[in-house]
């Protein structure tokens, strides 16, 4: 019997500082759809879906070689995609994120993982399902201070997102060299 994969992704963690403000912001709201779990707010930076367990010490490796630029994120924008994602987003991203994106994305394909093609849109879901764009107004900064290479879990209560390696954005330099790819 084999291992299943993990489903990874690498993202920015939403912190407490954030997310409470914004839950409560969020419980005003009138949503027409379901709401994100508090504990699983974040904003996906690469999603790498199904990776093979045994190449976890690699991402491990890559994550810890990448950029550590802090920056902060303005989320000022309430918007609804089509899909039904409810979601907010920066008007202007800072020039770390869209760095430290291609830096993850440049690094994965070196080690030879799959990389979604889709153009990076910074944005934090808030439900899913919705039909309609409530009419509010929003600016919450996010200070980005960590990068989380996280595992979706599926269990009996819903998706939990599970961190499994975490990197502070602290300004120290660090070693660029992604892992080697496994023979």
């Amino acid at each position: 019997m084999s291992t299943p994969p993990l489903r990874l992704f690498f993202a920015l963690p939403c912190p407490d500082a954030v997310r409470v403000p914004l839950c409560a912001w969020r419980e005003k709201l009138v949503i027409d759809g379901q709401p994100v779990a508090a504990a699983n707010l974040h904003l996906t930076l690469v999603f790498l879906g199904a990776v093979p367990r045994a190449r976890k010490a690699e991402l491990l490796a890559l994550g810890a070689s990448m950029p550590r630029t802090p920056f902060e994120l303005h989320l000022d924008n309430l918007l609804l995609w089509r899909n039904g994602i409810l979601h907010l987003a920066p008007s202007t991203l800072p020039e770390a994120l869209p760095s430290l994106v291609h830096s993850l994305r440049e690094a994965l394909q070196a080690c030879q993982f799959e990389v979604e093609h889709r153009t990076f849109r910074a944005h934090l879901t808030l439900a899913r399902h919705c039909r309609r764009l409530p009419d509010a107004t929003a600016d919450f900064a996010w200070p980005a201070r960590e990068l989380v290479l996280y595992s979706s879990e599926n269990g009996p209560h819903g998706t939990h997102y599970h961190a499994i390696g975490r990197w502070p954005l602290d300004g120290e330099e660090v070693s660029r060299a992604p892992a080697a790819p496994t023979p």
